[in-house]
């Protein structure tokens, strides 16, 4: 019996709809959470990101770590805070999941592999840590997922159907591993391949969750959704 994780044919929208859902609902989605646009430099995550940015100068001075880790770790720190917060709904939580992620990283700095994608290993380091984390405390948390978005064409004509709150109750009503497919392949701009490498799943699995997520937001949105 084939079920939703299996991989299933075909479920690819074209790149053109792909890249229009990432450049349409992307930006709603970023206006849907405006506390990640700003870090207060004051907050315990913004003293962190202040230190660790000290101890990667010093590190780079030493040769230990080299400029473009260094860069694309600070630059990934946004990305890292809309992911935790698709995953924790909730900014405190977040910000606190994307510090430990931070510390980890920088603990386990020499085992990155130069020439790979740092910010799918520092997404495979968060999404980790959050299921540890629930693991360990037990906590109640609505979706482990990634609660961004896409699969759709002809946006800009059915912008005015796509409120910010319809936009947030069609994504709740995803099932949970098709949202988080969703956000790293739709919204962060992954690969199939990278976005399974967070996952932990075959790239085929992703392919078919994106589809899945992409129709049923088509449907509950009443967009057109671009076709294979």
């Amino acid at each position: 019996m084939r079920t939703d994780d299996e991989p299933r044919e075909p479920v690819a929208a074209s790149d053109d709809a792909i890249a229009l859902m990432r450049s349409h609902l992307g930006g709603l989605l970023r206006d849907s959470y405006p506390e990640i646009a700003a870090l207060d430099p004051a907050s315990r995550l913004g003293e962190v990101l202040a230190r660790l940015t000290l101890a990667l100068d010093a590190a780079q001075a030493g040769g230990d770590v080299s400029a473009g880790f260094k860069a694309d770790l600070i630059g990934a720190v946004p990305r890292l805070r809309r992911y935790a917060q698709s995953l924790t709904r909730h900014g405190p939580d977040a910000d606190d999941l994307v510090q430990q992620t931070l510390l980890k990283a920088w603990e386990h700095r020499r085992q990155f592999v130069p020439g790979t994608s740092l910010p799918a290993w520092l997404f495979a380091i968060l999404r980790n840590g959050f299921f540890n984390g629930r693991r360990k405390h037990r906590l109640e948390v609505p979706d482990p997922d990634g609660t961004h978005a896409a699969g759709l064409a002809n946006a800009a004509e059915q912008e005015h159907k796509a409120s910010l709150r319809d936009l947030q109750a069609a994504l709740d009503r995803l099932d949970s591993a098709h949202r988080e497919a969703l956000v790293l392949v739709a919204v962060e701009g992954m690969t199939y391949e990278a976005a399974a490498g967070v996952i932990g799943c075959p790239a085929g699995t992703v392919k078919s969750r994106v589809s899945r997520a992409r129709d049923r937001l088509a449907l509950d949105l009443d967009y057109a959704v671009g076709g294979p």
